[in-house]
């Protein structure tokens, strides 16, 4: 796509995909996965457990988001702090993982990350 998207039309979407590098490999990683729009932040998470993507993260925050035929350069770093991994699962758009998990686990140790977008426009 020719213009960078807005974070209104990039807010639209659930499912994109996440290219990480490998933290051992050094290879790129391409994952489907769901992010969420939340207090201007673009936020992914999963369920508690390893996850692949999260350590990839951890290692090397260069990451590309690919969504509605754009591929978006970004640098994403884990969100520690508690009030912002509770307000993500207080989301209706979240409510799915409650049912995978029990609330304060979710809170506690589900692996979460912010994403920031190196070329959005406000709209």
């Amino acid at each position: 796509m020719s213009q960078p998207p807005t974070i209104e039309e990039l807010a639209r979407y659930l499912s994109i995909d996440l290219t990480t590098i490998g933290r051992r490999s050094g290879r790129r990683s391409r994952v489907e996965i769901w992010w969420f729009h939340v207090d201007g932040r673009f936020i992914i998470t999963g369920t508690p457990g390893r996850r692949d993507w999260y350590a990839n993260v951890v290692a090397n925050p260069e990451v590309v988001i690919h969504v509605a035929g754009w591929d978006l350069p970004a640098l994403a770093h884990p969100v520690r702090d508690p009030e912002v991994r509770t307000g993500v699962f207080d989301m209706p758009s979240t409510r799915w993982y409650s049912t995978q998990a029990q609330r304060q686990r979710l809170i506690d140790d589900a692996p979460m990350i912010e994403v920031r977008l190196h070329s959005v426009t406000d709209g």
